[in-house]
């Protein structure tokens, strides 16, 4: 699944960090949540600041990255930190169970996709990064309805590169199924959430990419 192109962004005034939290303050239970993950230093921070709320799944799918010993390299790291933090936290039932689920790699997919739509020129942030975004966003939502997950979000939102209004209403817009997990809004750069993920990185001493995954961003 991806969404079509959002031309027309809602709810430019919500401050997705505070929804979050009041969302989080409405729990009664550690509901379950699939965690799209692009990277271990962007996921750092994301699954400290949830984890004492949710069950949490990470979901590494990203057909974005195209070079393949990037891609592998970028999952070992996720697993690594998953680990790491299980080994280190304690939550209200006891030692934190994270685990990660390795999507299909399929770049031959995302590269049809931008060559079929013209998109291969487009800069950094642009129209090329929205359906980036829909593809990774798409395919979580449908793991996370398959997997009976009460919630789905997504480590995107942390980046300071990364377009948090944008990324929010891709995550609403694929709210289809009324009984399906919903969409947890977030803007993890908030409170200082980036600066945190690079300490976290250091340490943690986790690789740090320089681009973003695609060939398009590396060139």
């Amino acid at each position: 699944m991806i969404p079509t192109v959002i031309t027309i962004m809602k709810n430019c005034n919500v401050n997705y960090a505070t929804e979050l939290d009041r969302i989080i303050g409405s729990l009664d239970h550690r509901p379950g949540l699939l965690l799209h993950c692009c990277c271990a230093p962007c996921s750092s921070y994301c699954l400290i600041y949830l984890l004492p709320y949710f069950d949490i799944t990470c979901y590494y799918y990203n057909p974005n990255i195209t070079d393949e010993d990037e891609y592998i390299k970028r999952y070992d790291e996720l697993v690594r930190l998953a680990g790491a933090i299980n080994g280190e936290y304690l939550t209200g039932n006891g030692r934190s169970d994270i685990k990660v689920i390795n999507g299909e790699y399929e770049p031959g997919r995302f590269i049809s996709a931008v060559e079929g739509s013209g998109l291969s020129s487009q800069p950094e942030g642009g129209s090329r990064c929205e359906m980036c975004f829909g593809m990774r966003l798409g395919k979580t939502y449908e793991t996370a309805l398959a997997g009976g997950f009460e919630y789905f979000t997504t480590t995107l939102t942390i980046s300071p590169l990364k377009n948090a209004r944008l990324i929010n209403s891709i995550g609403y817009s694929l709210q289809e199924v009324p009984e399906g997990p919903g969409w947890l809004p977030s803007d993890f750069k908030k409170k200082d959430g980036y600066k945190q993920s690079i300490e976290l990185s250091r340490k943690y001493d986790l690789y740090r990419q320089n681009y973003c995954g695609c060939m398009y961003s590396k060139s």
